[in-house]
């Protein structure tokens, strides 16, 4: 039987092998006629796609308008992105009818993973005990101030997409008691002032839109308990950056570990790089190095499931994407 037709768009050569590692790419070469050539802005114009019924594709996709994809892929039926979001360039191919399947599950685990370890160690006082050994050297030893640890403290997970879920069904062994808060406020049963004020850390996990901006305010984070940890692995919109470094300066037992930042990365020189209680990670909570091979993994498995007539697990709905 004849393979079906495949290529891979993308401007990110860097990226992409480490998304499709050789294993992934000798299954995906088994079961697909895949060209040889990746496509990118710079050669489309050039390349003959008309026969080509799927696409791989990662950070760097190219984006095309609705008029481009009828007329370089007219027989393309679905995308298989090795990545997470798909706002950047999705929906024109969904208006011309092309299913994409994406591997925003597979890039929820590590932020998890990430956001878990972040969880333990700030309940135990890690952080602030670690910088306080640092600068004040033997003499912080006997004395420093510890957290309460994991045990039956209260976390806040501010949204309740993908991410969150997964932490809160990771805490759960810990006998930690989560608070978990819906990403639309109508649903939500608990305010975000009675989360800050009652957690002893706070996850920011809301979506990036307008209308989440600066949902983190100020008033927020100083009203959190005593040597409460705020973590953002959102997005850095989502904070009020000059309110947290009031709170930290006005509460210097409170810490915040901020993975994200806007704008990203912050201006040379901004408080958030020196003040003692501000942790700053540049973007690594998401896949990464050999992390980023799970992502190829999943869409992989996705075209399995194509092939053989199965319903796919992770295909992008218009509906719920971000505005």
């Amino acid at each position: 039987m004849q393979k079906r037709k495949a290529a891979i768009l993308c401007n990110n050569l860097v990226k992409l092998p480490l998304v499709y590692s050789p294993e992934t790419m000798v299954q995906i070469r088994e079961l697909v006629d895949l060209r040889e050539e990746v496509v990118t802005d710079a050669n489309i114009a050039d390349t003959d796609l008309s026969d080509v019924e799927m696409v791989f594709s990662t950070w760097g996709m190219l984006k095309l308008t609705e008029e481009q994809i009828r007329a370089k892929l007219p027989n393309l039926k679905i995308i298989f992105y090795g990545a997470g979001a798909t706002e950047g360039f999705v929906r024109p191919f969904l208006h011309c009818g092309v299913e994409c399947s994406s591997a925003w599950q597979a890039n929820a685990i590590p932020v998890a993973e990430f956001t878990m370890a972040q969880i333990l160690l700030g309940l135990k006082g890690y952080h602030q005990i670690t910088r306080k050994l640092h600068e004040q050297g033997r003499a912080a030893w006997s004395n420093p101030e510890k957290g309460p640890g994991a045990f039956g403290a209260r976390v806040g997970l501010i949204g309740d997409g993908a991410i969150a879920r997964r932490v809160q069904n990771m805490l759960a062994a810990c006998r930690v008691e989560v608070i978990l808060v819906p990403t639309i406020p109508e649903q939500r049963t608990v305010s975000l002032e009675e989360v800050f004020r009652t957690c002893q850390v706070v996850s920011n996990h809301l979506p990036n839109r307008d209308d989440n901006v600066n949902t983190i305010t100020q008033a927020l984070l100083e009203s959190m308990p005593h040597l409460g940890v705020f973590l953002n692995t959102g997005r850095g919109r989502q904070l009020d950056h000059d309110g947290l470094v009031a709170a930290l300066r006005n509460r210097p037992d409170l810490t915040s570990i901020l993975d994200v930042t806007f704008p990203e990365p912050l201006p040379e020189g901004h408080p958030l790089y020196s003040l003692p209680k501000s942790f700053l990670t540049s973007h690594i909570a998401g896949s990464l190095n050999d992390e980023c091979k799970r992502m190829g993994e999943y869409m992989l498995d996705e075209l399995k499931r194509y092939l053989a007539n199965q319903p796919m697990q992770y295909l992008i709905i218009e509906s719920l994407l971000i505005p």
